[in-house]
């Protein structure tokens, strides 16, 4: 493959651009890009490769693709942002503001169980009727009715789907508007985000194509890849309901695309990662004196604290969860600072904060490779570029 690389890249980091090249020697490396905020400027922002499987149509500066649970880290953002305006207590009962919700026993669970994914809810045991996917009403009104399938905080388990439901409509309730609706009026734009949850139909030139999923060292092997075969399991439930999840190319249809489906669905490319986590990293806002803020340095600080711990009861294996991000683990080690926080999206995608460097990292591909504990194969020699370089 003549591989040719845009974008831009300070001369300190050049070892970011070689480890970036190289992994499209590596890896079945199909498009992708990679940007980098230290103290609130972007150092790297660099783009290759083709954003169509038929390798017809180049991946560009503005080329956005889906960073499936990458999203999370967004949402939970916005999630925080209202707490600190008051508009939304962390501590508080989610029935409180969703009163349907405390059915089944559900009465006791906090908002900030939802965030740390220790509620108990990480599937919904009915299989909903078709299209439930891309209603929202009709997700969260299941999730209202559902049981917890552990009692609430006794342990965690990842909530791969349901969580951008449950936290998409405390924001709702507390914000008036949709998460996407949020997301873009309280985050995006003020910070200057290429990052939407519901993309509009203006955008689909330049969105870049998901193809099939291809397996990577580590698979899907183990007790995660066995429960994730046994569709009775939890884990299976997790991953496959409603059943719209498991629709081949689902990530490039127009009703997906259009859909705002809080965990899994968000579209942005690595710049907009890099300058949102760069903004958690620098306290809370942007660099400058004009800069935007978004959080007060003390709710970063809150947002990035451990919460969860342990045998994930969804994943099968060790992970780790502050309020609504993902902490480095064996199974996703990322970053390499103490109080790193970010998420991490299927088959790749990366964004996370390493406030004590004051470093933002964003990273999204096309090629979704499928990988078991250890994360995906092409993020350690970006990120040990990254840090080489500090």
């Amino acid at each position: 493959m003549n591989l040719v690389i845009h974008g831009s890249c300070d001369p300190a980091f050049a070892p970011v651009r070689a480890a970036f090249a190289s992994n499209f020697e590596r890896f079945p490396e199909l498009g992708a890009a990679v940007s980098v905020a230290v103290r609130g400027r972007v150092v790297v922002d660099l783009w290759a490769g083709f954003r169509d499987a038929a390798r017809t149509a180049p991946w560009g500066g503005d080329t956005i693709v889906n960073v499936f649970s990458a999203t999370k880290g967004a949402v939970a953002l916005c999630a925080h942002a209202l707490a600190e305006r008051g508009a939304l207590d962390l501590d508080a009962p989610v029935a409180a503001s969703w009163p349907e919700f405390g059915a089944a026993d559900k009465g006791g669970i906090l908002v900030r169980q939802l965030l740390d994914h220790s509620a108990g809810l990480p599937a919904i045991r009915a299989e909903l009727p078709p299209g439930a996917l891309y209603e929202f009403g009709a997700v969260t009104s299941a999730l209202a009715a559902e049981a917890p399938f552990w009692a609430p905080g006794a342990r965690h388990g990842y909530h791969a789907v349901t969580f951008g439901f449950l936290v998409g409509e405390v924001i709702r309730r507390a914000s008036g508007r949709s998460v996407g609706a949020f997301l873009r009026e309280a985050i995006a734009g003020p910070l200057g985000l290429d990052v939407h949850l519901g993309v509009g139909a203006e955008h689909d030139g330049r969105i870049a194509e998901v193809p099939p999923t291809i397996a990577g060292p580590g698979g899907l092997g183990g007790a995660f890849g066995a429960a994730l075969r046994d569709p009775t399991s939890l884990t299976s439930l997790a991953f496959t309901r409603p059943r719209e999840l498991v629709t081949p190319g689902l990530v490039n249809t127009e009703r997906c695309r259009r859909a705002e489906i809080p965990a899994m669905n968000g579209h942005a490319n690595a710049r907009a990662l890099a300058r949102l986590y760069g903004a958690l990293a620098n306290g809370g806002a942007l660099a400058g004196p004009a800069g935007a803020r978004v959080l007060s340095p003390e709710a970063v600080e809150a947002a990035l604290a451990e919460r969860s711990r342990g045998l994930d009861a969804v994943l099968l294996a060790e992970s780790r969860f502050s309020l609504g991000f993902m902490l480095p683990s064996a199974l996703r080690p990322f970053g390499r600072g103490a109080r790193t926080f970010g998420h991490p999206g299927a088959g790749g995608a990366l964004g996370f904060a390493d406030p004590d460097a004051a470093l933002g990292f964003g990273y999204t591909p096309n090629q979704t490779i499928a990988s078991g504990e250890g994360g995906d194969p092409r993020w350690p020699a970006l990120i040990d570029a990254v840090y080489a370089c500090l």
